[in-house]
């Protein structure tokens, strides 16, 4: 026995049951290095699971990098875990396995329980303990309020690298500890009641945005420390600003350092390529049928959600996952058992991840980025579905963005592409995006993408964050359109913020800050977002006109109108009918001089006994031009 790593172990006889079962949602207890005492002597602990290898060893500065001085011991129970104490390693050590095949290869691996990694490009793991001392406790005893589905939920989506940047020629990113400063007051001060981040997640390619993870357990290290990343975290619940991160348990990158081929076989990803795969990003996908492999993927969403007080995850690619032939042509893909095209053991292994996120967190959201008509993506599994909280609509958000590149006078023939969204508005929690994706790979910027001269792309810029604010369901807007971002996203670049400059660039900034206030306050526009019975259609068939009128209603029954003018002709004297007994005013117009638009008002509202849209009561109205104009009864 080699006397420099002693036997130990954290595994009781439940945990490796549990393990084998696909059942343990806390392997990060477990597995990895983990700072002990053993008697007298301090160290390190450390296990992993390398099935098929040969042997395993730890190597780092400590030991020179030389695997015959710490070789680790393989448990008796089949588990396919070796693990060993090592006395007199420190916390901060980096370290990697020694693996050695059946083949006699000697394969150098990450450890993929790591909490923290070298920074890139480097590729060692490290020695770390994510002890850190909370003081968000009033953020999480109000958790389930401010998640609730009746909540408002407005998210401002952060890639952390690209945000903001410093340096002589914006060449470095900020710190967590840097963005403490610049980035959560800057929330604040917009109005937003969450962030989402790109992964955070330690990823080797900067240029993959974080969605090609090794580090499933780690904030990268780019950024600063495991307790800094808490620390923005934290800083976010004192504003009272949730943070939910970007999670990809639908693929990994090929490099030779992390999860593929990690003892030397297809451990973690299926063998044959039908399967493990993926053609569109040259990655890998995780088989999900192996309990081991559910169990280390579970883990890393309990992780986040438990040691970093994350209050959601937004699962990437679902729709990959759910289809064997998602992106592949005819004979690259095996069926399932059933001769179809469902991947059932992605499918159950969503619906598991789910039950345990809301079991043990149930004040958090789940969040599916799905881009199919698979069925009830975002409703409990005990009825059939995922069991996610919410899905992006990603229906609403191709539909309506196409309808905004066509010019005003074509869109009367395009009437349908705008009001569709509300005949299926209800079938799911919807989360409406205009996320990172819309803005990269040609798109073009979202106010790029606007028809008309210059005032008219703000004009319906201004157009397309009023509507998505008062259409039914959540909201998700990606850093740089609140400020009239013209360039495309790029992730080693900051943000224009030269643009606020420019009164019309502010105008946008200032409308945002007004939507969401009024979003916030008002219960109409978010208490029923996901129900029918928030939302009530004036007039959806004023094609000639290009106009849409709708109400949106709380529990109370208390009404908001809302007018949408997709035209730049100004509708004078245009009647609605209205639920208002006495009384209302305009609260909200997105022509207004303040945003940079031309202010086409309604000061004063007169509701008069004029039969119209099937009501007894109604109101005649200036609809501004390519604008929303908002009424409250009063």
């Amino acid at each position: 026995m080699n006397q420099n790593v002693k036997t130990y172990s954290l595994f009781s006889d439940l945990d490796i049951h549990l393990f084998k079962e696909g059942k343990h949602y806390r392997l990060f207890e477990k597995l990895g290095s983990k700072p002990v005492d053993v008697g007298e002597e301090s160290g390190v602990y450390f296990a992993v699971w390398a099935p098929n290898a040969k042997s395993v060893s730890v190597i780092g500065n400590f030991n020179h990098w030389n695997r015959s001085e710490h070789p680790l011991f393989p448990r008796w129970d089949h588990s396919g875990i070796w693990e060993g104490f090592i006395p007199n390693v420190n916390e901060g050590e980096i370290y990697k396995y020694a693996i050695e095949t059946t083949t006699g290869e000697i394969l150098e691996k990450c450890d993929l329980f790591a909490f923290s990694w070298e920074v890139p490009p480097n590729t060692a793991t490290k020695v770390q303990s994510i002890d850190y001392k909370w003081k968000d406790t009033k953020w999480m005893k109000n958790r389930s309020q401010n998640n609730s589905l009746e909540a408002p939920l407005s998210v401002y989506e952060v890639h952390l690298g690209s945000w903001k940047r410093k340096g002589t020629h914006g060449e470095e990113s900020l710190s967590y500890q840097e963005l403490i400063h610049e980035l959560v007051p800057y929330v604040k001060e917009l109005g937003f009641t969450h962030v989402e981040f790109l992964p955070v997640m330690e990823h080797p390619f900067y240029g993959s945005w974080g969605y090609q993870v090794l580090g499933y357990f780690a904030p990268t290290s780019r950024y600063g420390s495991p307790q800094d990343f808490m620390a923005l975290v934290e800083a976010f619940h004192k504003e009272d600003i949730g943070v939910i991160l970007d999670w990809v348990p639908s693929h990994f990158p090929e490099d030779k350092h992390g999860i593929r081929n990690y003892d030397g076989t297809s451990l973690y990803e299926h063998e044959d390529p039908r399967l493990g795969y993926h053609p569109d990003w040259s990655s890998y996908i995780f088989n999900y049928g192996r309990s081991e492999v559910k169990s280390f993927l579970i883990s890393s969403a309990i992780y986040w959600l438990e040691k970093y007080h994350i209050d959601g995850i937004r699962v990437d690619a679902v729709a990959s996952m759910l289809y064997l032939d998602y992106s592949r042509e005819e004979g690259q893909w095996l069926p399932n058992k059933d001769g179809g095209r469902e991947n059932y053991e992605a499918i159950e292994f969503l619906k598991e991840l789910n039950v345990e996120v809301y079991r043990s967190f149930p004040d958090v959201h789940t969040i599916a980025e799905e881009s199919t008509s698979f069925p009830m993506v975002s409703k409990p599994t005990f009825v059939g579905g995922l069991g996610f909280g919410l899905k992006w609509m990603m229906g609403w958000m191709n539909d309506t963005l196409e309808y905004f590149k066509k010019e005003s006078v074509h869109r009367k023939y395009h009437h349908n592409d705008i009001s569709f969204s509300m005949t299926y508005a209800f079938t799911e929690n919807f989360m409406l995006p205009l996320s990172h994706d819309e803005v990269v790979h040609g798109k073009g910027s979202v106010i790029s993408r606007m028809k008309g001269d210059e005032w008219q792309k703000f004009a319906n810029a201004r157009l397309l964050y009023a509507y998505m604010y008062t259409h039914p369901g959540s909201k998700l807007n990606f850093m740089g359109n609140e400020i009239g971002q013209w360039n495309e996203w790029k992730h080693d670049q900051s943000l224009d913020w030269h643009l606020l400059d420019w009164a019309e660039h502010r105008g946008i900034k200032k409308l945002f800050q007004d939507l969401n206030h009024l979003y916030k306050e008002e219960k109409p526009l978010h208490e029923l977002s996901y129900t029918e019975d928030g939302y009530e259609w004036i007039d959806y068939n004023d094609q000639n006109n290009s106009v849409l009128a709708y109400i949106r209603k709380d529990k109370q029954g208390k009404c908001l109108v809302v007018a949408a003018n997709f035209t730049p002709t100004v509708q004078k004297n245009y009647r609605i009918g209205v639920p208002f007994e006495r009384t209302c005013s305009e609260i909200l117009n997105s022509d207004a001089e303040i945003y940079g638009g031309s202010n086409v008002l309604n000061p004063k509202v007169h509701i008069e006994y004029f039969r119209s849209h099937g009501r007894d009561k109604s109101i005649a109205i200036s609809l501004p031009p390519l604008g929303v104009a908002i009424f409250k009864g009063e």
